[in-house]
């Protein structure tokens, strides 16, 4: 646990901060919230980068392209956002072009390729409901194959219901076998909202244990902001609590030549797929 921030940015997890977890490598997040008007610049260097607008619209500059518009949300409870793919080796500038305070991530990873901008309309990835019953969600899967295609990074977002498990049955992708499971690190950044008219404080909670000879062991309390790190080992459950709905960007990318997120279940809990077919 502990705090990430850098300049203009309130997170920032990149490969050279100062307290990510020891050999993380191939993933950033960089989230800043911005009054009316409001922008931050970056060089995106040997990373590729997708902007996902969290609260509010967003205008984008990339040297070099024109620029881009975003068309954002309310807050990311209230679906799905247009989002963007913009090349390493730029400068970027992002700016709030709304009436009201923003909110914006920036998602990272290293890239070996040369790119062009693209813009990708909400629409474009169909909301999908995964799991049943209380584990339920919806995945808005914007920044995988085959809506986004790139070097490297995979991003997606999830909605859990107030009461409900997401990322369950528990899983990992930490080994490259072909085919079965991928070596990818993961970011989970959270965002909670309360289902209390009086606005009590809304949270939830992530797991990560170890695998094998790979020890890991965190239960965080997250709330709006928060952050946790999967370097490696089982993550799951994510948890929303029974008056809060629960939301999370995940960040993905790996070492491995082929761009996939492929996983392995805990074979203590993957028989609870089996059970989906029989609930709504």
């Amino acid at each position: 646990m502990g705090t990430l921030d850098d300049g203009e940015f309130q997170v920032a997890v990149t490969p050279t901060a100062t307290n990510p977890v020891e050999g993380w490598e191939h993933t950033s997040l960089r989230v800043a919230w911005l009054a009316p008007g409001g922008l931050v610049e970056h060089e995106t260097g040997d990373e590729e980068i997708v902007v996902v607008p969290l609260v509010g619209s967003f205008d984008i500059e990339v040297e070099g392209f024109d620029a881009i518009s975003l068309d954002g949300r309310v807050s990311v409870f209230d679906g799905p956002s247009d989002t963007a793919y913009l090349p390493r080796r730029r400068t970027i500038t992002v700016r709030n072009n709304g009436t009201g305070d923003a909110r914006v991530a920036l998602c990272g990873a290293r890239a070996t390729t040369e790119r062009e901008p693209r813009r990708i309309a909400a629409d474009e990835a169909t909301p999908e409901q995964r799991g049943a019953g209380n584990a339920s969600r919806e995945v808005r899967a914007f920044g995988l194959p085959p809506v986004l295609d790139a070097d490297s990074i995979l991003v997606c977002e999830v909605i859990t219901p107030a009461g409900n498990w997401s990322s369950w049955p528990p899983h990992k992708h930490d080994e490259d076998r072909l085919g079965e499971e991928s070596e990818l690190e993961e970011i989970y950044y959270f965002e909670t909202r309360s289902t209390d008219p009086r606005g009590t404080d809304p949270l939830g909670y992530q797991r990560v244990y170890g695998s094998g000879a790979r020890p890991i062991d965190v239960l965080a309390e997250v709330r709006t902001g928060d952050v946790v790190l999967v370097p490696h080992g089982w993550h799951g459950p994510a948890m929303a609590a029974p008056d809060a709905d629960l939301y999370y960007l995940n960040v993905m990318a790996g070492p491995g030549a082929e761009r996939a997120w492929l996983i392995t279940d805990d074979p203590a809990h993957a028989w609870v797929r089996e059970t989906w077919s029989e609930q709504e």
